[in-house]
């Protein structure tokens, strides 16, 4: 990750990957270490292990302080590496590429060796489960086949707990590793004591199986089932922990191997090719049909299809012509093109993504922390509960064993796995979900307010609308034909390079295809253009221009111009031989999208309001298109940019949980006041980065898609904490009352982790409404048309 500098040399926020954590409780104390620093403030993330630390600027830190004290608390630190591109499968995006090649190898490796150990230690401990539940199968000198078995378990097998116990001991604290530890190594010393200085070692000895506490010494009681049980099973809910998290970030992962890896450039004339990472700026690069787009660019030479799907979800291929930009990892899907490299390594669109996910992953929600803080004083609660429990059952007479067994069920259901991954795995599920549907969730906060949330206020151009001036009808005098007019008319506008003949000129290729040549063209400034098209001299423009020219206004196109500037929308007349024979319609275009996503947004229970610096007469005009009721309350028009701020104040004030959906430059201030900004990304990067969800794609169907996916994870986040809070808070009473086997107080706690994992991972399935669903294409409006025009020319895109 990047870094930032402060006056005095130190880095303003870095990201260090810790090292040694073995369970929250860890995490807490590394973030307590760091805090306690002059100008820190540090969040460490057990699931993600990196720890995000912000420094004040008059701290005078180092990277280096921070990674010593990350050291002197018995854990490993690395410092912040620089940013790599995207090169032969591994990609770093800026820092947030969940790791290189060489890390993600040690992880795998990190894990098949805990699986061996885990494996390993259940083979040997199921044999000793058996023997000790099951009377009738203990054979003479059955105890000491079972100590055999259980020595490796405990000195190999609980290996990690005890090097991390140890380590703890030395920098006086404790962890859940001290709890295993100490559990598991007081039931094997203690089976010790009985079979060498006891009755237990005696041939023929049975050992009754017993839930139950009994009066007894203890001389005859041994536990090596407890000590290979549970070591046994905390190690494979160990496994299944560490694997979860490998897959909860592979959304995120797949998002970073997306790119292409070599990439064909244009130098003198010549092709040549390269790895992605030797790309630079302005390098023109050659994509052929079905390869992948190396980075972000425009197309400068070729048309084709683009397949945006891997990157955005849409399953729709979008058309490119020179001009158009592209994003990375994109494949084509037509022709052969030519594009200009503009963005290359932790720049691009992809990287963008993938940095923001992370970041979202590593951060903590208010709910989050709170466990942190619980987790942090559990476990020396547990202990001295253990202690407690000890005395009590040998104060009261009960016999060591039955204390002894008390203790240690104490000590083991006590360990706050659970409680430590609640939350960062139903936000790493559900954060690289959203990666998948083109939903960029920056932050666990953000979850908690999604739930509060009860207006949408949505800013219209280029959200609600395409943004871009759309032919959306086209009506005809009568005895004329549709594609007569928009042919002589459309090749006239194609010359020109105004925004509304580049509107006209697009809808009538869409239409027609080729258009004819023009001759003798000419633009009249601010009225329109004139020029020869098969033999006839076209005018296109404004009626003033068709009076100058003589030009006879038949009066149902009038009608048609006077109907169509009432809602908004330009008229444009195209005219021949003395007459006008046609008009074109051009609005900013309602998105094919919007109505439904206005109707989602409705059924989640939102308010949506239009706001938009329009006239009045356009807002209500898409308001009534899109489903919005229009009023003063539901459509805010003519508002200017730095007024928008003031219309979110206002909804806030009135007691309003506020979202703000918008896309420029204009809309970034609003998204940062409201309470949830949701930004669209096709939009300017201003405004993605001041919101607090971003929709990859320009679908405002996506909007409802992404708060149902945040209330979905904070409800699994809620369920998570729910479950493991009152697992810890029911089952340490039950084991300190001599209620639970020890063996099986090891078996729940381990299952309680696995409940909470297997839960994070049902957001994987996560599916909106929209998930299969492609936009039609919508036609234009008409009105007053001749009786042979059966339908509008034009399209909305």
């Amino acid at each position: 990750m990047s870094t930032t500098e402060n006056p005095n040399g130190a880095a303003s926020q870095i990201e260090l990957s810790v090292g040694g954590m073995t369970c929250a409780s860890c995490a807490n104390r590394i973030e307590r270490k760091l805090n306690k620093l002059d100008g820190v403030t540090a969040t460490v993330n057990f699931a993600t292990e990196k720890a995000r630390v912000q420094l004040d600027d008059a701290t005078a830190l180092t990277t280096t302080d921070l990674i010593h004290t990350v050291e002197r608390a018995g854990y490993t630190a690395e410092a912040p590496q620089p940013p790599v591109r995207q090169s032969r499968g591994t990609t770093d995006a800026g820092g947030a590429s969940g790791g290189s090649g060489d890390s993600a190898a040690a992880a795998d490796a990190a894990l098949t060796a805990l699986w061996q150990r885990a494996i390993i230690s259940i083979i040997l401990a199921v044999p000793v489960i058996i023997l000790s539940m099951v009377p009738a199968w203990q054979f003479d000198y059955w105890q000491w086949a079972a100590l055999t078995l259980t020595a490796p378990i405990i000195v190999w097998g609980a290996a990690p707990f005890h090097i991390a116990a140890w380590k703890n001991l030395k920098q006086g604290t404790a962890t859940m590793d001290t709890l295993v530890s100490m559990g598991t190594s007081a039931a094997f010393l203690w089976s010790l004591y009985a079979l060498f200085l006891g009755t237990a070692g005696e041939p023929g000895m049975v050992h009754p199986f017993e839930l139950t506490i009994s009066r007894t010494d203890g001389a005859a009681n041994i536990y090596l089932e407890v000590t290979a049980g549970v070591v046994a099973a905390i190690l494979l809910g160990k496994y299944f922990e560490a694997r979860s998290k490998r897959r909860a970030g592979a959304a995120l992962r797949s998002l970073l191997e997306l790119g292409a890896k070599d990439v064909a450039v244009l130098r003198e004339g010549r092709t040549e090719r390269i790895p992605v990472d030797d790309l630079q700026l302005d390098d023109r690069f050659v994509v052929r049909p079905g390869e992948k787009i190396a980075t972000d660019g425009v197309v400068e030479d070729g048309t084709s299809a683009v397949d945006m799907s891997m990157l955005t979800g849409e399953s729709v291929p979008v058309e490119v012509a020179p001009g158009s930009t592209v994003a990375g990892a994109t494949v084509n899907a037509g022709g052969r093109l030519v594009v200009r490299a503009t963005r290359v390594g932790s720049d691009t669109q992809l990287a963008q993504m993938a940095r923001l996910v992370e970041q979202a992953q590593e951060g903590k929600a208010a709910i989050q922390r709170l466990a942190d803080r619980i987790s942090g004083v559990f476990v020396p609660l547990a202990i001295v509960i253990a202690v407690a429990s000890l005395g009590f059952w040998i104060g009261t007479g009960s016999g060591a064993a039955a204390a002894f067994t008390a203790a240690v069920a104490v000590l083991i259901i006590a360990c706050p796995c659970a409680l430590g991954l609640a939350t960062p795995l139903a936000l790493m599920v559900g954060t690289g979900r959203g990666a998948q549907m083109g939903i960029i969730i920056k932050g666990p906060e953000v979850l908690e307010s999604t739930r509060r949330i009860d207006t949408v206020v949505l800013d219209k151009t280029g959200t609600v609308t395409t943004g871009e001036m759309t032919l959306v009808g086209t009506h005809v005098a009568a005895g004329e034909q549709p594609e007569e007019v928009l042919r002589l008319g459309g090749a006239l506008e194609e010359y020109s390079e105004h925004p509304i003949a580049r509107a006209v000129a697009t809808g009538a290729t869409q239409r027609l295809g080729e258009l004819p040549a023009v001759t003798d063209f000419a633009s009249i400034e601010g009225k329109g253009v004139r020029g020869s098209v098969e033999h006839h001299a076209v005018l296109v423009g404004r009626s003033s221009l068709m009076s100058e020219h003589d030009q006879e206004f038949p009066d149902e196109l009038d009608q048609a111009k006077t109907a169509a500037e009432a809602t908004g929308n330009t008229a444009v007349a195209v005219a021949w031989d003395g007459r006008v024979r046609g008009l074109f319609v051009i609005a900013d275009a309602v998105k094919p999208t919007s109505a439904e996503a206005i109707r989602q947004l409705r059924q989640l229970g939102l308010r949506p309001i239009l706001l938009t610096g329009d006239t009045t007469t356009v807002a209500r005009t898409v308001a009534a298109e899109v489903g919005i009721e229009p009023g003063e309350e539901t459509v805010i028009a003519e508002v200017l940019p730095e007024d928008k701020v003031e219309v979110i104040r206002r909804l806030q004030h009135q007691g309003r949980a506020v979202a703000m959906v918008g896309d420029g430059v204009n809309d970034a201030a609003a998204l940062a006041q409201a309470d949830l900004g949701l930004s669209m990304g096709t939009g300017t990067d201003v405004a993605i980065e001041a919101s607090d969800l971003t929709l990859v794609r320009g679908d405002l169907r996506v909007a409802p898609e992404a708060i149902r996916l945040s209330r979905r994870t904070l409800a699994t986040i809620k369920g998570n904490l729910f479950w493991a809070f009152a697992y810890n808070t029911s089952a340490i009473p039950l084991a300190a009352a001599g209620l639970l086997n020890p063996m099986i107080a090891g078996a729940a706690m381990a299952f309680s982790s696995v409940f909470v994992v297997g839960n994070s991972l049902r957001l994987r399935r996560f599916r909106g409404q929209n998930q299969d669903a492609t936009p039609a294409g919508v036609p234009g409006s008409t009105s007053g048309q001749a009786t042979e025009h059966p339908e509008p020319l034009g399209s909305a895109t």
